[in-house]
């Protein structure tokens, strides 16, 4: 018995074991390349398409797969890390490119009525005098 209580239990690496303490057994080893970046999950950018961004519940579903993308992270699934993150990634794309979209053409909409508003403006107030029906004679 270990000091926690817990018994102790031989669990082999890889390979052959034959439960004999001191036998041969067979290690594998794997090359793990160190330079390797770690799945993106895009999650500060899905918050931001979320909260300010979300045409079309784009910033919803790109939160979802961030979150999904960091479980799988988590979970050690680095390959299912990057198939949720590059969903998030283009669903992110697209929230924001539709929003950038919305606001050009709110922009565009309010600079023209505003132009139109005031050459309406100006024409009417050329062609009537503002005395309001009184005549000053002086």
């Amino acid at each position: 018995m270990n000091p926690a209580g817990y018994p102790i239990e031989n669990v082999p690496l890889q390979g052959t074991y034959d439960g004999q303490h001191g036998g041969p057994t067979t290690v594998q080893y794997t090359t793990v390349n160190i330079n390797t970046e770690p799945p993106k999950d895009h999650i500060i950018w899905s918050l931001l398409c979320f909260m300010y961004s979300n045409s079309c519940c784009l910033g919803l579903a790109a939160l979802t797969f961030s979150i999904k993308a960091r479980d799988r992270k988590v979970a050690g699934d680095l390959e299912g890390a990057r198939h949720y993150g590059s969903t998030a990634r283009y669903l992110n794309i697209g929230a924001t490119v539709l929003f950038s979209i919305m606001v050009l053409i709110f922009i565009i909409t309010i600079t023209v009525v505003l132009v139109k508003t005031n050459e309406a403006y100006r024409s009417y107030s050329g062609h009537h005098t503002n005395n309001y029906g009184y005549n000053h004679r002086g």
